[in-house]
């Protein structure tokens, strides 16, 4: 399985991140948590030469998972980043538009 590299940071993100809401900040530790505890049991499964279809289902739920982390940052890069950027001014505004269609694009696969 080949892997791809992690996005550059882009520079169009103004604002503070996760440091916006500490709250979601927090959620997301607590379910990248419980995800990585998914992982390690999904290598348990495969030492233990579970059946596939087990194996199958927990990396399905795995990926759910994942995308709702996702969701939930992409609402608070939303809801601060993007919403800076906008009100910075136009050259800002430009390239969070573009950094949005990037992020949309790469997380509708």
């Amino acid at each position: 399985m080949s892997r791809q590299p992690a996005a550059p940071a882009t520079t169009a993100s103004i604002g503070h991140g996760l440091s916006a809401d500490p709250r979601t900040r927090t959620r997301t530790l607590t379910r990248l948590r419980r995800i990585e505890g998914q992982v390690r049991g999904l290598h348990r499964m495969v030492e233990q030469e579970r059946a596939c279809a087990d194996v199958l289902t927990q990396i399905a739920s795995v990926h759910e998972a994942l995308r709702a982390v996702g969701r939930e940052l992409m609402r608070n890069h939303l809801k601060h980043c993007a919403t800076t950027a906008f009100r910075a001014g136009d050259a800002p505004a430009e390239a969070m538009c573009d950094e949005l269609v990037d992020l949309m694009y790469r997380n509708a696969r």
